[in-house]
């Protein structure tokens, strides 16, 4: 196989350029692009060779990127116009111009991509910039299938569901082809699986549970437990819940949390979460150990937000975790 050439939208910090590098196919990131001038600094650091534009999309010109002559696309468009805690702006979302310039361009291109990989939150797949986007790859002569897939199919015990999009300038069908619908499984693991639709199951997105009423009325009771027995977190979840992360931790299919943690742990006292915080809020917190093979997405939202920010690693070993009945 020929080295391809590619263009890496969106390109952050270079999640997907190592991705690419880990999956051995001939290849040379031609440019990056981002705007984001943190996330620019951290990628030079990572991949000090490649020629990295920090500008938007909407201003490089057709002849500019024709002139790149590029063989593969990579992009994670903004998810906050499609994520479920925002405001579903969808294609009236600024942030989503630039994807929309990205769609008007393809068509136009003097050669068109060999390939078209995109990520994004679940919650694209529903709205109108992926209809957009289907519409232009069919326009372009693409193949393409799309994926709801968690890195928990792959043996990695967190659960961040995210959309994926694969789309090829060929006529043939992948061999894992599933006409009009979403897998949600792995095509190497389950080369036969057509299981869901565009529709289908809601799949897990966050292991904090919701709080009901009765857990709210109690929270009080709680906060006072946990201040006469300092070395005990109390948390409230219902059997069924309980059972669900039980079941997680005894798949040995996927790998424990320890696997992914650095050993000496240098650095992180910056991130632990203060006594007050666990004090009032240990009842909502996704408590999970090193000995886990469960979490879900670890976010900036700690010290903003206690609820629905994903799991809360406990290190303390001395630290007792428990459900009151």
């Amino acid at each position: 196989m020929e080295q391809l050439r590619v263009l890496e939208l969106y390109s952050g910090i270079g999640g997907m350029h190592q991705a690419l590098q880990a999956s051995g196919i001939p290849a040379e990131v031609v440019v990056a692009i981002d705007v984001n001038t943190v996330a620019n600094e951290v990628y030079k650091h990572n991949f000090p060779t490649t020629s990295l534009w920090s500008k938007t999309i909407e201003g490089i010109s057709l002849k500019e990127f024709d002139r790149l002559s590029f063989d593969m696309i990579l992009m994670s468009p903004p998810c906050q116009p499609f994520t479920r805690i925002g405001r579903h702006g969808d294609t009236s979302d600024p942030r989503t111009r630039s994807f929309l310039y990205i769609l008007d361009i393809l068509p136009r291109l003097t050669k068109l991509p060999k390939y078209v990989l995109l990520e994004n939150v679940k919650g694209f797949e529903t709205s109108t910039a992926r209809d957009e986007l289907i519409q232009t790859l069919g326009k372009c002569g693409f193949t393409h299938q799309e994926f709801l897939l968690s890195p928990t199919c792959l043996g990695i015990p967190n659960s961040r569901l995210r959309y994926f999009l694969i789309a090829r300038l060929q006529s043939e069908p992948f061999a894992f082809h599933a006409l009009d619908k979403i897998l949600t499984v792995f095509p190497s693991l389950e080369p036969n699986a057509s299981e869901t639709s565009r529709d289908a199951t809601r799949l897990e997105e966050s292991g904090s549970p919701v709080p009901t009423k009765e857990a709210s009325s109690s929270s009080k009771d709680n906060r006072q437990q946990c201040r006469q027995k300092e070395n005990i977190l109390f948390k409230l979840e219902t059997a069924e819940e309980l059972e669900r992360k039980q079941q997680k931790d005894n798949d040995v299919s996927v790998r424990m949390l320890k696997d992914f943690l650095q050993e000496d742990g240098e650095g992180l006292s910056q991130y632990f979460l203060p006594p007050k915080s666990l004090l009032r809020y240990a009842f909502l917190l996704d408590i999970v150990t090193p000995a886990c093979r469960r979490s879900t997405c670890f976010t900036k939202g700690y010290g903003h937000y206690i609820e629905g920010t994903g799991s809360v690693l406990q290190t303390a070993e001395d630290v007792q975790v428990q459900w009151p009945s």
